[in-house]
């Protein structure tokens, strides 16, 4: 096959592509230049897709003997990413970059780009697998070490995608052995630092970055039952579930901590209260898409049973979920959580699976607090 290597400038984008390599295919390496600011250094393991990612991408396929471009897709990732988090906060939900970016740019932009020019499969350095399930269709399942399993980000694709997606590093059981895999192979990156936070934030300063593009006004922070408690900065720096810098002057009442339960930006309000009522037992998502071919229960209504997971390395809960029609026609996400979730905050993404295998995700629009049931308005 003709496969196009994605390659990052980390150490498992590069053993991806040398896998594929060692498979017979014929390979091209590109490294995505999403930066708006090509002259940006790393710092550490914080930040990604800087000049210095570049030229590790470059020497890592110079290693494998394999072509190198570079392709452009800043003004792409500010519009579908960068923007699209800017407006997501601004709206007080709490949106999760790396799930866009997989969408929109890694397995949108460049799998079209790639199939245009001939290429049969796009190659990450992801910790997932696709399998063929008995139908001869591709499903999506997770990577054999679970502690770097990354099905959840991956949870956007389409079954079109999917049919067109390489994952070299699926069956590997360790981190460690890619490095050492790396080092074996003389790999320059083999001992590069795993990158993370939000690549476009470097520093890892979300709130200064947040305050630097979108207009804040102080406003109040109020308990549950409504009694302003303390004053705020401006409610869209904030996320459910965050305890730092609240700076309450005044204390809980049990001297317990308190943690934020609800942003309102209309009213300006952050809402705060004990960690009891961060507990959620429903979840309502919209903007739903399934990964692989429907299971039958999507098409009928029918509920089915599911593990619900809300963030890259969270626990996964039981579930119940179905798929109701919206008031617009839009097909909505009902899950029924068999046991709380803490922390769930709209604008964040669920995916859903059964076993191993991934089913689809949406983003979550509300959620039912265990304890506060009049934050959801769920249909059905």
């Amino acid at each position: 096959m003709k496969v196009l290597a994605a390659m990052s400038g980390g150490v498992d984008s590069a053993v991806a592509a040398a896998r594929a390599v060692d498979a017979g295919h014929e390979v091209v390496g590109v490294h995505l230049a999403l930066s708006r600011m090509p002259g940006t250094l790393r710092t550490g393991s914080r930040g990604c897709c800087t000049i210095e990612d570049s030229s590790d991408a470059w020497r890592a396929c110079e290693k494998l003997g394999i072509p190198y471009y570079v392709w452009d897709f800043s003004e792409r990732f500010k519009e579908d990413v960068v923007d699209d988090f800017i407006a997501e906060y601004a709206a007080g939900r709490t949106p999760n970059p790396c799930m866009r970016c997989n969408e929109r740019i890694k397995f949108a932009a460049l799998l079209e780009k790639a199939l245009a020019l001939g290429f049969d499969a796009v190659c990450t350095g992801h910790y997932a697998k696709v399998l063929e399930n008995a139908d001869g269709d591709p499903e999506l399942h997770r990577a054999a070490d679970w502690a770097k399993d990354q099905s959840y980000v991956l949870g956007v694709l389409t079954h079109e995608q999917l049919k067109h997606s390489m994952f070299p590093l699926a069956e590997t059981p360790s981190k460690a052995e890619v490095r050492a895999e790396a080092e074996r192979r003389g790999l320059s990156v083999a001992k590069k630092p795993d990158s993370h936070d939000i690549c476009f934030i470097p520093d890892g300063d979300t709130r200064g970055w947040l305050e630097e593009r979108i207009e804040m006004s102080e406003g109040d922070i109020v308990d549950a039952e409504g009694a302003t408690i303390g004053r705020h900065g401006g409610a869209n720096a904030f996320t459910v579930g965050q305890r730092k810098g609240l700076q309450l002057g005044r204390p809980a009442a049990d001297g317990k901590p308190r943690f934020v339960l609800e942003i309102r930006p209309k009213e300006n309000k952050v809402v705060v209260g004990p960690e009891r009522m961060l507990a959620v037992d429903r979840m309502k998502g919209i903007k739903v898409s399934w990964c692989g071919k429907p299971i039958a229960e999507v098409d009928s209504g029918t509920e089915f049973d599911c593990m619900a997971q809300v963030r890259a390395h969270g626990d996964p809960v039981d579930a119940r979920a179905r798929v109701i029609a919206g008031e617009d026609g839009s097909p909505l996400l009902v899950v029924d959580l068999l046991e709380p979730m803490r922390g769930v905050a709209p604008g964040q993404t669920v995916v859903l699976y059964q076993g191993t295998r991934v089913l689809g995700q949406a983003t979550l629009d509300s959620a039912r607090s265990t304890e506060r049931p009049e934050l959801v308005d769920v249909a059905g």
